[in-house]
């Protein structure tokens, strides 16, 4: 039996080929796609023989307050996804469109949706809520749904078996650092807070979003841009504030690793994005030491930031060694294989 899982972008299509034992058989990466049904074709090409492909497992992020858990996904379900589009809509529709191809180039597989947010659906309530009235928050499902779960929870298990710790007591806090920025506090296997929200643009400063900020920037830019309130005009708004900002709208830079250069270079408006970034992370590893009770094991660092150059945790780490000697970990995440293994997981409770 084999299991594919398949990471749908924008612009790109990952995949990974596992055995049932968890063996790497084939990987790869379509870039610069068309469109996701011919580049889910060319997967199926690259890899050849499928004839005992049991399932392919799919990133979702956004599974919205009602998908928490792995899910078969078929024509009607897919329809139901498609409600929380508007929640994560840099990923969902990509994701979506992928699931489409599947189903329609291997009906006889099983289709598996694994969500970014399910991790954190048993958030305590002091976190998963926002200060708005509860009638809004309940009727509408405005909470903390968090986001990059799927690295979360892997990089999680991995550290446990590198501290030789039990998942169920180990406490960590966890930096997920890539396109998107995101932290988790994690005590005794269980998220306790995230730094994510609502939607991916809440938290850290990342390479486009803005992160954290007054909500009242919002109004002032809805009235200082010109033209009156439409669709166009908020489209245009989260446009700036998902794909603009961060590290890419002070510095200009697009690319991480140039990043880097120019701030090793002395350019100020680099100086200053990187200067932003580390010290919104380091405040919010604070934070969660302070919810952990101080009692944390490590301190990971992942994703393609994280775990890459070691420029970017070295400078945070020198942030915040008022906390003490903390053991950190570079840890270079695989959402595909947690993707296989929740898959794995549905197949074997059918």
């Amino acid at each position: 039996m084999s299991i594919l899982a398949i990471n749908s972008g924008s612009t790109s299509v990952k995949y990974k080929l596992f055995a049932d034992d968890e063996k790497e058989i084939k990987q790869g990466c379509i870039e610069n796609i068309k469109d996701h049904f011919t580049a889910v074709k060319l997967v199926l090409r690259e890899i050849g023989d499928l004839r005992d492909l049991a399932a392919v497992g799919h990133r979702v992020v956004h599974g919205g307050h009602k998908f928490f858990q792995p899910l078969l996904v078929d024509a009607s379900r897919l329809f139901e996804l498609e409600q929380f589009n508007d929640l994560a809509p840099l990923h969902n529709p990509y994701n979506l469109a992928g699931i489409r191809a599947a189903i329609a180039y291997l009906p006889q597989a099983k289709q598996v949706g694994v969500f970014d947010t399910a991790f954190y659906h048993d958030l305590p309530e002091t976190a998963k809520f926002y200060a708005l009235p509860l009638e809004l928050t309940e009727k509408y499902n405005l909470r903390r749904y968090g986001f990059h779960g799927i690295s979360h929870k892997f990089v999680m298990i991995e550290a446990a078996k590198l501290l030789q710790k039990k998942v169920h007591k180990i406490n960590l806090i966890s930096c997920h650092l890539g396109g998107g920025w995101s932290i988790t506090a994690i005590k005794n296997g269980l998220p306790v807070d995230t730094s994510m929200g609502f939607t991916p643009l809440e938290g850290l400063v990342m390479m486009a979003r803005a992160g954290d900020m007054d909500p009242g920037i919002i109004f002032k830019l809805l009235e200082i841009m010109p033209g009156e309130l439409n669709r166009a005009k908020l489209d245009q708004l989260y446009d700036i504030l998902n794909k603009q900002s961060g590290i890419k709208g002070l510095s200009g830079s697009e690319n991480y690793l140039t990043f880097l250069t120019n701030v090793s270079l002395g350019g100020r408006a680099a100086k200053l994005a990187f200067a932003l970034a580390i010290n919104r992370l380091a405040k919010y590893i604070g934070a969660y030491w302070v919810e952990l009770n101080g009692r944390v094991d490590a301190i990971i660092f992942t994703g393609a930031i994280g775990s890459g150059n070691p420029t970017t945790r070295l400078e945070v780490m020198k942030k915040i060694k008022c906390l003490g000697e903390l053991p950190v970990l570079a840890i270079k995440t695989d959402e595909e294989l947690m993707i296989m293994r929740e898959v794995k997981e549905i197949l074997n409770n059918q």
